[in-house]
C-alpha cells in the first residue's frame, strides 16, 4: 500500500507529496482543472466587481468566495477558515464571510461510515453498541458524528472520518502550494515570511487534525486542565472504541450556543454562559498555554446549572488545538495592559516583540497609527473595546504599514474573534474586554510570577518611582464593577496584595513602595493618602461591613 493511500497519518512532507502526485496525472489533472476553473470563475467576478463600493455587490462577491471554498471540499474549507484569521491576506469585507465556514456539509454515505468503522476497529458498530443511529447527528468537512448507546443510559458520540481524507488533503495541499509559489509574487501581500511557509504550517496542522489518536490525546490533556473546575465539562475518550479515523467520547447533553432563545427555553442564563466561556478561554491562553482553537457555536454546549455568576458549559471536538509559549503569554498580558492604559509607544514595542512588526522597524512613526485605530475604541470605556472591529480596521492598514500576522498567532486570533462572535450572538451588548480585563487585573494584583510582578510594577509606578494612583484606581474600579460580590472581591484583593508583599518575590514591590515614600531625603505619603481615599470611595460599604470605619 502506498503512503498516501495508507490509513497512517504521517508528518507533512510537501516535497515527497509532490513527487508522488506528479507521477499520477490521473489523480491531479482532473482536480487541477476543477480547482483552476472554480478559482478563475471567482477571479473574473473579482475583476468585474472587485473595485465596486456598493454594499450589495461587495457582499455578493464575499458570498461567492464562500461558495467557492465550499464547492472545493474539505481542504479548501479549512483553508477558508484559516484565511478568516489573516487580515494581512484577506480584505476586510471577506473576513466575516469566511469566518462563517463552520463545516455544515451534507453527510456521506452511512454504509461507507460503517465500513470505515469496521476497517479501523475490526468489528461493526452494531456488534458493540446496543443502539447505533443510522443517521449522523452532525456532518462536517472532515467527518460526521453518530449518537450511540452501549448499555443502560450510557450514550456516546462516535465521530467517523470521511473516506480517503488523507489522500484528498495531501493532493489539494500540493496544488495549493503550487498556486502559492506561482502567484505569490503577483499578490499584494505583506507577510514577513514566504507564502509557502504559511501553507506548509497550515498543511501540518490540518494533517494533525485528521489524526483522531492525536485528538484523543488533546481531549485528555484538556480534560486534566479543567479537572477541578465545576463550570467546565470535557467528554471522556473511550479508547477501546477509538483509532486514527474513529474517535468515541462520552455524549454531552447540552444546548449548542447558536441562539439566545434556545438557552432561555432551557432556563439557562446566556450572560452566565458567556462569562464562563470568556474566562475559560483566558485561562487557556494566559494560564495553561494550551487552548481550543475552534470555539465556534457547534463546538461548545451550554449545560444546566451554575456556580455563582458563572454558567456551566462543555467543549467538544479537540482536533484544532494549539499552544502558546510562556514568553508570548506574558507579552500578550503586557500588550493588553499597555492598550488599556493607552501607552501606544509601549504597545508598539509589544507588537514588535510578538512578531506583528519586523525587528528592524522603527515604531515611532507607527504610534500615531495605533492611536488612530485603537483610541476611538477606548474613548467611552474599557468595556467598549471590540476585537472584530479592530481586526477589520487592521486589515485596511496591512498594505500601508509593515504589520503582519505571525503564523503562530493565527489560531489565537481565530479563537479570540470566534469567542467574541459567539458572545455577541447571545448578547449583542456584550464586551469581551469587560470580562477579560478584570481577569488580567486579578492576575496582576496577585503577582504570581516574576513576569507578572514586572508588569504590575510598570502599571503601578512611573519611571521616576512615583505611585500612579489613577492606574491603581482603574484596576480596583473595574474589579469592583464586574464582581457580583464586591465584599468578597475586596477581601480577595487585600489577601493577594499582602501575600505578594510578604513573599520573597515581593522584594521589588516593597522596595518600590519604600522609594515612592522617601523623596529627596524626606517622607512623603501624599500618594498613599490619595490611594486610601480611592479605596474608601470604591469599597466604602464593604469597609464598613468589616468594621474598619
Amino acid at each position: 500500500m502506498n503512503r498516501l493511500a495508507s490509513n497512517t497519518v504521517t508528518s507533512y512532507d510537501p516535497r515527497n507529496d509532490f513527487r508522488w502526485l506528479f507521477f499520477r496525472p490521473w489523480i491531479w489533472m482532473p482536480r487541477l482543472m476543477h480547482v483552476s476553473s472554480s478559482l478563475l470563475c471567482f477571479y473574473f467576478q473579482f475583476l468585474i466587481n472587485g473595485s465596486s463600493q456598493k454594499d450589495h455587490i461587495k457582499r455578493g462577491l464575499a458570498q461567492s468566495l464562500f461558495s467557492t471554498f465550499i464547492g472545493l471540499g474539505p481542504c479548501f474549507i479549512k483553508l477558508g477558515q484559516a484565511l478568516s484569521t489573516r487580515p494581512d491576506l484577506v480584505r476586510r469585507d471577506w473576513l466575516e464571510e469566511l469566518s462563517q465556514l463552520q463545516d455544515n456539509l451534507p453527510a456521506f454515505s452511512h454504509d461507507i461510515a460503517l465500513d470505515v468503522f469496521e476497517d479501523e476497529l475490526g468489528f461493526s458498530p452494531y456488534d458493540v453498541f446496543r443502539d447505533f443511529r443510522d443517521q449522523p447527528v452532525a456532518a462536517a468537512s472532515l467527518g460526521q458524528v453518530y449518537k450511540a448507546r452501549l448499555n443502560g443510559n450510557n450514550w456516546f458520540a462516535v465521530k467517523i472520518q470521511r473516506p480517503n481524507l488523507e489522500l484528498i488533503i495531501r493532493r489539494d495541499l500540493v496544488l495549493i502550494r503550487l498556486f502559492g509559489k506561482l502567484f505569490s509574487s503577483f499578490l499584494p501581500l505583506n507577510l514577513g515570511v514566504g507564502l509557502t511557509q504559511i501553507i506548509d504550517e497550515f498543511g501540518q496542522s490540518l494533517l494533525e487534525e485528521i489524526d483522531y489518536e492525536q485528538e484523543a490525546r488533546n481531549a485528555e490533556r484538556f480534560y486534566n486542565l479543567f479537572l477541578n473546575n465545576p463550570t467546565i465539562t470535557i467528554p471522556k475518550v473511550e479508547h477501546s472504541l477509538s483509532s486514527k479515523r474513529v474517535i468515541t467520547t462520552s455524549w454531552i447533553n447540552g444546548v449548542k450556543l447558536r441562539d439566545k432563545s434556545d438557552l432561555q427555553s432551557e432556563n439557562i442564563d446566556p450572560k452566565a454562559i458567556i462569562r464562563t466561556a470568556v474566562i475559560s478561554s483566558l485561562q487557556q491562553l494566559l494560564e495553561f498555554g494550551y487552548f481550543h482553537a475552534d470555539p465556534h457555536p457547534g463546538n461548545i454546549f451550554a449545560l444546566s446549572g451554575g456556580t455563582g455568576n458563572l454558567g456551566h458549559l462543555a467543549y467538544v471536538d479537540f482536533g484544532m488545538m494549539d499552544s502558546i509559549s510562556d514568553s508570548d503569554r506574558v507579552k500578550l498580558i503586557s500588550a493588553v495592559v499597555h492598550l488599556i492604559n493607552r501607552d501606544f509607544y509601549a504597545l508598539a514595542n509589544d507588537l514588535k516583540l510578538l512578531g506583528f512588526l519586523l525587528s528592524d522597524v522603527d515604531v515611532k512613526p507607527l504610534v500615531p497609527v495605533l492611536q488612530d485605530v485603537l483610541a476611538p475604541e477606548l474613548e467611552d470605556s474599557v468595556s467598549s473595546f471590540n476585537f472584530r472591529k479592530i481586526t477589520d480596521r487592521f486589515s485596511e492598514l496591512m498594505y500601508e504599514y509593515p504589520f503582519h500576522v505571525p503564523a503562530r498567532f493565527a489560531f489565537i486570533i481565530r479563537a479570540v474573534v470566534s469567542q467574541e462572535g459567539l458572545a455577541l450572538r447571545l448578547d449583542p451588548d456584550f464586551k469581551i474586554i469587560a470580562v477579560a480585563y478584570p481577569y488580567i487585573a486579578k492576575r496582576l494584583l496577585a503577582g504570581d510570577t516574576k513576569e507578572m510582578l514586572e508588569i504590575l510594577l510598570e502599571v503601578v509606578f512611573d519611571r521616576l518611582g512615583n505611585l500612579k494612583v489613577d492606574r491603581v484606581e482603574s484596576l480596583l474600579r473595574i474589579l469592583s464593577s464586574q464582581s457580583p460580590n464586591s465584599r468578597g472581591e475586596l477581601l480577595s484583593v487585600a489577601i493577594s496584595i499582602l501575600k505578594l508583599l510578604m513573599s520573597k518575590d515581593g522584594y521589588k514591590l516593597r522596595k518600590s513602595f519604600l522609594l515612592s515614600v522617601v523623596k529627596d531625603d524626606r517622607v512623603d505619603i501624599s500618594d498613599f493618602r490619595k490611594l486610601i481615599l480611592v479605596i474608601k470611595k470604591i469599597y466604602a460599604g464593604d469597609i464598613r461591613s468589616y468594621g474598619f470605619i
